[in-house]
Order: C-alpha cells, then structure tokens, then sequence
C-alpha cells in the first residue's frame, strides 16, 4: 500500500478523498493551483467553494507548491477536470521519480485526440511506465465520501498486482476497491455515463417520466457497452461499478452534475447560460463531442449519446430527439455491429 498519497486537484472530489483518506490514518496532501485558495484552506481547514461542509483534518497537508506535494508521496492521485488534466500532469513530469504511481481521478475523453486519461497520463509522463499508470472511477459522489458514508468504486491497472495495489491504498472500511484489469472499460463506462446522464436529466426537465428514464438508463447501457467492445473492452466491466454502478447513481441521484445540467436543458435553458451558473464542472458536455467521435470512428451506433450531441451543440429540441429514438426501425433488444462478439 501507498505510504503517502497526493491528490493533484481540491475540486469537490479531490476535497473528499483528502478528508476521508486522512481520517483514516492515510499521509495526505492536496495541492491546488491557486495560492489564495490554498491559504483559505490552510487558515479556515474548509473548501468553501467545493466542498463547504466537510472539515480538513489538520494532518492534511495543503500546498500550490507542486514539486513539494509531489516529493510528499508515493503515489498521485489526479482529480482535475479532464479538459485540465493534460496541462497539469505536463507540469508534473518534471518531478516524475523511479516508482512513483499515478492514478486518474478524472472521468472523460479529450476532445481533439479523443485519448482516454490514462492514455493522456502516458503521453504526458514519459519516464513512467504505463503499468504504473491506473484509474480510480465508480459510483463515488464527493458528499457522501466527506461523510463517511459507504462507497464502492473500482482501481484499475494494465497488471493485477498494480491494480491491487491501487486497490489497497485507497480502500477503507467506508470505501470498498475493487481490482480490475479492464482499463479502456472503466475508463469508457465511467465517461459515457455523464453523457447518458444529462440525457437522463432532460428527459426529467421536460417531465417524460420514470418509463422514459429507465429506458435511458438500459439502453445508454448498452450502448457504453457496444463502444467499449468496439475499443477491445471486456463487456463484464459495464455490468460492474463503472458501468451500470456509475451510469445508475449519475442518472438517478441529486448530486449529479451532468443529471442536474441536463435537467436545466429539459426545462429550456442554454447551455451557456447553464455553464455559467454552475460552479462545478459538467464534465459530460465536451465528453458528448467526444464519445460521439469515438462512436463514428468506430461504426457503433449510439443514438442516445448523439441525440444528446444534437440538443447541446445543434439546436435540435428534446422533443425532436425523442421522436427520431422512439421511430427508429425494430431490432432485437440484444445486438451488436457486425464483427463485434460479446
């Protein structure tokens, strides 16, 4: 297990795990890009932008001194948003050592070279090896982690002994790991998931009702799953934490961002307007563009994901959407592109 962990990033998620991490006798640091922010949290133990609740135990040890935090472990944990994630970990090469792991906390698909974040830490991070590169993704909101309250998400690795030891250095008695080898599966179900999830959340603005919703839910799955088959995927990881686990809590729960966007869309606002209101990241709206270009480049289907694309960035309607899915010729309820085996 990590003796000591830093957490790049004190976003609502990067705030939570410090807190939860910490009071279970874990070595933490948590850096964040602004001094101001860093001072604030120094002084008042609270992040009161994105996590205003939950109290920093005093062994946390916050820094915007990145070649400091970095020294302090032995193990980084990187919770930006994915569009930052590339900028960031580039600044951390510089202080990249022999063994040193390093884990995505971040959940999309990069817009223009459509790489996945693990595959973004690899090009960034040269000196280490892709085997100690892995994913931290599930059903994980950053509140209830705060508190304590019972989490069960997935560490995922290209080899079983560094996803077990991911597994161990994360996991307590309120947060259960599991190990997986399925990178490119956790790693897409856990970003396609907040696209189906602002889906779901539209469909909830325009008042649709539970019918629609678990219709979105059930077929966005398998969706996630034809496109992860398409990219050498195992299809056991979608009906795992960062398939059905994620994609279910991110449809269904107040918490959720992306549902919570969606919602906001459903009831006619725009997605400019939106964005400027949240605080926080919708992390599924650039990974719409992106999940949609993976779709095509791949031949896979996704309708739901394209019609989420055709509200956001087209000008379509949801009602517009929601008649081209409902009049899309029969098919079986169990298939897949030619070419594509389950």
């Amino acid at each position: 297990m990590a003796d000591s962990i830093a957490l790049f990033g004190a976003g609502s998620w990067g705030t939570a795990l410090a807190v939860h991490l910490a009071q279970e006798g874990r070595d933490i640091t948590l850096w964040a890009r602004r001094p101001d922010a860093v001072a604030h949290m120094q002084q008042t133990r609270h992040n009161p932008r994105y996590l205003p609740n939950a109290e920093l135990p005093a062994s946390v040890s916050v820094t915007s001194d990145m070649g400091a935090a970095a020294s302090a472990a032995t193990l980084w944990a990187v919770a930006v948003p994915s569009h930052n994630l590339r900028s960031v970990v580039a600044q951390l090469a510089a202080h990249t050592r022999m063994g040193i792991t390093v884990v995505s906390l971040a959940k999309g698909i990069e817009n223009d070279s459509l790489q996945t974040m693990s595959q973004v830490l690899t090009d960034e991070l040269p000196d280490v090896s892709r085997r100690q590169i892995g994913v931290l993704y599930g059903p994980s909101h950053a509140e209830e982690v705060a508190q304590g309250r019972p989490t069960t998400v997935v560490a995922a690795a290209p080899t079983e002994p560094r996803a077990e030891w991911i597994q161990h250095a994360f996991m307590t008695e309120r947060l259960r790991v599991y190990a997986n080898t399925d990178v490119v599966g956790v790693e897409i179900g856990g970003s396609a998931k907040n696209v189906l999830a602002i889906a779901a959340g539209i469909s909830d603005g325009v008042g649709y009702g539970d019918n629609a919703k678990a219709a979105l839910v059930t077929r966005g799955l398998a969706e996630m799953r034809r496109l992860g088959l398409a990219m050498g995927a195992d299809p056991q990881t979608f009906a795992g934490l960062a398939g059905i686990g994620d994609l279910l809590v991110t449809c269904m729960s107040a918490h959720s961002r992306n549902r919570y966007f969606g919602e906001k869309i459903g009831q006619g606002q725009s997605l400019e307007a939106i964005e400027a209101e949240m605080d926080m990241v919708a992390e599924g709206v650039r990974t719409t563009r992106s999940i949609r270009a993976l779709a095509q480049q791949h031949g896979v289907e996704m309708p739901i994901a394209e019609g989420v694309h055709a509200v956001l960035f087209e000008g379509a309607t949801p009602d517009e959407v929601v008649d081209a899915l409902m009049t899309r010729p029969a098919k079986r309820e169990h298939w897949l592109p030619q070419g594509l085996t389950s």
